[in-house]
């Protein structure tokens, strides 16, 4: 079956995650692109770092040169082989590096889990195994070590028409996906969630030990705790909790975070779409839910457990969208929804100490047109009392960031009693603030921004880097001459720094540190330096990561889209001196998948990644062209067996013969 369609028009998972909505932000704050248009407008289009997007737009082809002059020239801060970019279906890594398969969706976990069998999955089977897309990749070191530690992961979700044969079928020319049966959603659940698995590197490979006391499985049905100011809230209560402070599950977690006291964050991210159902006429929480789209009704949970049916309960969407904070050590502790840092689709918990001792989490809220936050804890790190630190993220001050034309950037407070934030805007608690995170900082008219996605401090150069994936909703009124980009289709970073090099602090500077695409097409705008290759450049960027070193690495989601004739992938991105801006591509997903959770071990010496939704695209290898389902996949990586089908994967990247990577 041929035809101009593609994979999110068919499925409703793929529908979900893609986020191409319009946004649900009907206030008339300020867009962060027009903010950077009047900011360099008003100072001159060829000041600071956007004078290259103009060389970029003059030169075209010329600005795709090689890197290797930057590196003659001392400048960039990577060594290795650039990668191709292209679209097959396997996985590519720079030269002199390996790239393994470490855990696949369906691996055993424990001594006594099941051997994976896709014909035959019962959800109690799931439970014991690794779950779905895998997303947020975390390690915490065990006595220090960068060779043996714990795994932690996320499974943000679940595409049933690549997990169950006979559900897809096609007649007349027509595609049709059946319902899923209790069994099925059961399975669903069991796969979302998180993993805790402990590693170790043996003999120059890494491992898993099956054995461990800490392996965990996380789910969709683990029973959770709600803490901080939110807790207990009427509005938290249902049928089943009529306390508003017992949780079952988390689900839609994207990106994450390790605590420097050893716990493990999930983010709660597009939870709206795991609700069906109506609420009862004239329901209080009507205009809270149309804020953020519930009910979006990707999922069939309804259909077989209540709880996901607005009629049934209409308080439980009220109770997902939180941060979860995990005891990585105590398999058998409670995780928390830590309600202090606000209801929001998380994407990320990235998180540093501050020179004062306070621990900042910088947040963003994955919705086109919506926010950039930062949760500063009131209690101080205690880096010799791991106990007294358990508790920090439930008292802090949640703080939403404004942007100026000068380049300037304040937090502001979300705190009830401070601004409009009072009885008279509908606010009679700090916990109401929390639950409308979002319409409290429409309220405080934070800037309207392009997605924002992993927000990452940086130990090493005092720096904050937020990337922002994309807005094709962007209007063309809201452009100007040094701003052309109406239909922002593959995104920006923005670089923060703090005032004083003080990650707490309650304003700032900012700068565009990147606009993405092609820059040889001038009409894009894109302002990667001159000596990024052909390879180089890259659109939609999603995760990210620091290295030990300080250098930044970033990860795409959607990257294949506008069929670039590129997967999504890994690139190296240069922040400092003269080759600031150059981009260089290192690892490239399969057709089809994201690149998710890069992370460099503290030795520099070990990069993991995980690949989301393999093979959830066509054959023309653009993401166009036919569907791909559990029978007649576009690829079938990482086991490429007739019978298995994709899995999505952590890879583990090393240097060949061993070394630091990218020196």
């Amino acid at each position: 079956m041929t035809g101009n369609f593609t994979q999110k028009d068919i499925f409703p998972t793929s529908q979900l995650e893609e986020a191409d909505g319009e946004g649900h932000n009907g206030t008339d704050n300020p867009t962060m692109g027009e903010i950077i248009g009047r900011r360099f407008s008003r100072r001159g289009f060829l000041q600071g770092s956007l004078a290259v997007s103009a060389i970029a737009a003059t030169v075209g082809p010329l600005a795709l040169v090689s890197a290797e002059r930057a590196r003659a020239a001392g400048g960039s801060a990577f060594a290795f082989k650039e990668v191709e970019a292209g679209v097959d279906a396997d996985h590519h890594v720079a030269e002199g590096y390996d790239a393994n398969v470490l855990l696949r969706w369906g691996d055993a976990l424990f001594a006594d889990s099941p051997a994976f069998d896709p014909r035959n999955q019962t959800a109690e089977a799931q439970r014991r195994q690794f779950g779905y897309n895998n997303d947020y990749v975390g390690y915490i070191p065990l006595n220090g070590s960068s060779e043996h530690g714990l795994l932690v992961v996320n499974h943000e979700y679940t595409n049933p028409h690549l997990m169950f044969p006979g559900l897809v079928t096609i007649a007349d020319g027509k595609i049709k996906q059946a319902p899923l049966s209790k069994a099925q959603v059961d399975i669903e659940m069991a796969a979302h969630g998180g993993t805790i698995v402990e590693i170790k590197k043996v003999d120059g490979k890494w491992q898993i030990m099956p054995d461990s006391q800490y392996n965990r499985r996380i789910t969709a049905t683990t029973e959770m705790q709600l803490t901080g100011p939110a807790a207990g809230h009427d509005r938290l209560k249902t049928s089943a909790d009529a306390t508003g402070t017992k949780v079952i599950g988390t689900m839609n977690n994207c990106a994450g975070g390790v605590t420097p006291w050893g716990t493990y964050i999930m983010a709660e991210e597009n939870f709206h779409g795991y609700f069906s159902g109506k609420l009862p006429e004239g329901h209080k929480e009507a205009a809270n839910y149309k804020r953020f789209g519930v009910p979006e009704g990707a999922y069939e949970w309804a259909n077989f457990h209540g709880r996901f049916d607005l009629s049934k309960e209409p308080n439980e969407p009220n109770r997902y969208g939180w941060i979860v904070e995990v005891d990585a050590f105590d398999p058998h502790s409670v995780p928390k929804k830590r309600t202090a840092l606000g209801r929001v689709k998380h994407e990320g918990a990235a998180n540093i100490v501050s020179k004062d001792g306070r621990v900042v989490l910088y947040l963003g809220d994955d919705e086109r047109f919506d926010y950039v936050y930062k949760f500063v804890t009131a209690g101080i790190y205690n880096a010799t009392d791991r106990a007294a630190n358990l508790d920090l993220l439930d008292d802090g001050t949640l703080y939403v960031a404004k942007f100026s034309e000068d380049g300037t950037l304040k937090w502001l407070p979300l705190t009830f009693g401070q601004g409009p934030l009072t009885a008279e805007n509908g606010f009679a608690s700090q916990a109401d603030v929390l639950i409308e995170t979002r319409r409290a900082a429409d309220l405080l008219g934070a800037t309207k921004m392009d997605r924002p996605e992993d927000i990452e401090p940086n130990a090493v150069n005092g720096k904050v880097y937020v990337m922002l994936t994309n807005n094709t909703k962007r209007k063309p009124e809201q452009i100007d001459s040094a701003n052309p980009r109406a239909d922002n289709a593959f995104g920006h970073i923005i670089e923060i720094s703090e005032d004083d090099g003080v990650f707490s602090a309650t304003s700032g500077k900012w700068e565009v540190l990147l606009k993405c695409g092609d820059p040889s097409v001038a009409d894009i705008g894109a302002s990667f330096s001159t000596d990024t290759t052909k390879n180089g450049w890259f659109g939609m960027p999603d995760n990210c990561s620091i290295d030990a070193a300080g250098r930044l690495w970033v990860a795409t989601d959607g990257n294949s889209n506008k069929a670039t004739g590129r997967t999504d992938g890994l690139w190296a991105v240069d922040t400092e001196g003269n080759a600031r801006a150059t981009s260089k591509l290192f690892y490239r997903v399969p057709v089809g998948a994201e690149l998710c959770g890069p992370l460099f071990l503290p030795d520099d010496q070990t990069a993991f990644v995980a690949i989301q939704h393999p093979g959830d695209g066509g054959d023309d290898w653009s993401g166009h062209g036919r569907p791909s389902y559990y029978e007649d996949l576009s690829t079938r990586w990482p086991d490429f067996k007739p019978d298995m089908p994709v899995r999505p994967a952590v890879v583990v990247i090393t240097k060949t013969g061993g070394g630091k990577i990218a020196v």
